[in-house]
């Protein structure tokens, strides 16, 4: 037992000491410049994980494999949260570490959110999540900064993919719920400097995504899904699925039968656990994990 402990221990340091975080802009964000809140974290919500709440300066925080086994890949990480919250551990850090035993660099993406007004952001955000059309309302001025957030976090990464140890044609984006609807947004307003090279839209929610072009670049897209997602989210992945196969681009589409919304890297002993491996082996093919 010591030893395993040991070699936890061990393990948990390289994985922390590879932390980096990393401001997106210098003072204040455009679109925010009078935001006065500041950002928390809450530990004691309903969700029993914690939250990210009230971001008003964005960040990445960048997770960096060993050098001798990084194979050049990265990949912007946007956990979840109907752009109120961040569920910053199984949709974020989690995802990170899993990426990073897979030789690939992380960066996760803490982006602008709307401003919860309680230190209870999860119950705070629950109430209003019967009435959709009122949440996109609130939502609708959060999005194109949380989009933007994305685009410079690309762009970031690409242009220091030097320092980095980063192939700047290996750059993918994935996002989880309000965090697919970012990934969505990015890849369909990005620019050859900030366009990532594939993305993973996870359980995404597509009412709120901003444009519907699909770049002519070659942008793989992973989707997954599950089939009993309490917020309806299987036939916008289906969608979101089938219009990049339409447009002939390189696409694969999971749905498993059960799973819920939000699962993220939580294990639940169904076979949606595996879901990342698919996701590993679907970057292998590719060629984002030589």
């Amino acid at each position: 037992m010591k030893i395993k402990g040991l070699l936890a221990l061990v393990l948990m340091s390289q994985f922390t000491f590879a932390q980096q975080v990393i401001k997106l802009y210098e003072g204040k964000a455009k679109g925010s410049e009078n935001w006065t809140w500041t950002e928390q974290t809450s530990n004691n919500n309903m969700f029993n994980t914690p939250v990210v709440y009230n971001v008003s300066e964005p960040t990445i925080t960048a997770y960096l494999p060993p050098k001798d086994k990084a194979n050049g890949t990265a990949v912007v990480i946007a956990p979840g949260g109907a752009f109120h919250t961040l569920s910053i551990n199984s949709e974020g850090t989690d995802v990170a570490a899993w990426l990073n035993s897979k030789g690939i660099a992380a960066f996760v993406l803490k982006y602008r959110l709307a401003h919860c007004v309680t230190d209870d952001p999860v119950k705070e955000t629950m109430s209003k999540m019967g009435n959709f059309k009122a949440l996109d309302e609130e939502n609708a001025p959060i999005v194109p900064l949380a989009m933007t957030d994305g685009l410079t976090a690309i762009k970031y990464v690409r242009t220091h993919a030097k320092d980095l140890n980063i192939d700047p044609q290996k750059i993918g984006f994935m996002g989880f719920s309000a965090g697919g609807t970012v990934t969505m947004s990015v890849v369909y307003n990005a620019t050859d400097e900030n366009r990532p090279n594939f993305v993973a839209p996870i359980y995404a929610y597509e009412p709120a995504v901003i444009g519907s072009t699909i770049p002519t670049a070659p942008t793989p897209i992973f989707v997954v899904v599950a089939g009993d997602d309490q917020l309806g989210m299987m036939p916008m992945s289906i969608n979101i699925y089938k219009k990049w196969f339409d447009a002939k681009q390189a696409a694969e589409l999971h749905i498993f039968e059960k799973g819920g919304h939000g699962f993220g890297m939580r294990k639940q002993n169904l076979p949606v656990d595996s879901w990342y491996e698919l996701y590993g082996n679907w970057l292998k093919q590719h060629g984002f994990m030589n």
